[in-house]
């Protein structure tokens, strides 16, 4: 399921200290698992993690945020 392979992953980039998206492709790389499998598995929150990530390292345009 998705919330399983999203925590899986969460952990794996915690332990390794990677992205989230080094994180699914190491697993994917020491699995076998297909990057098209695994782009099914991601869940809104993992989506919402890796993009904030990609916008910390200037890949994507920064979002506006709410001062909360």
């Amino acid at each position: 399921s998705s919330d399983l392979f999203s925590e899986l992953i969460n952990d794996l980039a915690e332990q390794m200290c990677l992205s989230r998206m080094d994180a699914i492709i190491h697993h994917c790389e020491t699995t076998g698992l297909e990057v098209d499998v695994a782009s099914t598995l991601i869940s809104s929150a993992l989506k919402s993690k890796i993009r904030e990530e990609a916008q910390e390292l200037n890949l994507l345009k920064k979002s506006a945020k709410l001062p909360l």
